[in-house]
């Protein structure tokens, strides 16, 4: 009766294991967007490789990504132009979709957590 239950018990986290939403790889490169609202205008980004190009309103800023593992990465602007655009952004991803990902991003060392999600346009 232990082996049936340790083989149950096996199986099911095999295929836990498997379940394609939860694979955050697919959101490493390609083509994202953040809808507007929720503090956010609405932003296309394009990852490709350890860059991240970010266009809203009428600015394109270029972000070096950097992944600590598959569900946090932080961003550092290349080019800063303000003393704010100098701190990293740590990025935490809560919860995947199949083709969106919500997340929680902090400026730097502060406490305000903002909140939002990126959806897959393109790959």
């Amino acid at each position: 009766m232990k082996k049936i239950a340790l083989i149950l018990v096996l199986f099911t986290i095999l295929i836990s294991c498997k379940d394609e939403p939860q694979n955050p790889d697919r959101f490493k490169s390609g083509t994202f967007e953040i809808p507007e609202g929720k503090g956010y205008e609405k932003t296309i980004i394009i990852r490709q490789d350890s860059i991240q190009i970010e266009k809203y309103e009428s600015r394109i800023d270029t972000l070096s990504i950097s992944w600590k593992n598959n569900f946090n990465y932080t961003l550092k602007m290349i080019n800063p132009k303000t003393a704010i655009d100098e701190d990293p952004i740590h990025v935490k991803i809560t919860n995947i979709d199949k083709n969106s990902y919500d997340f929680e991003a902090v400026i730097g060392y502060s406490n305000f957590i903002q909140k939002g999600t990126l959806i897959k346009i393109n790959n």
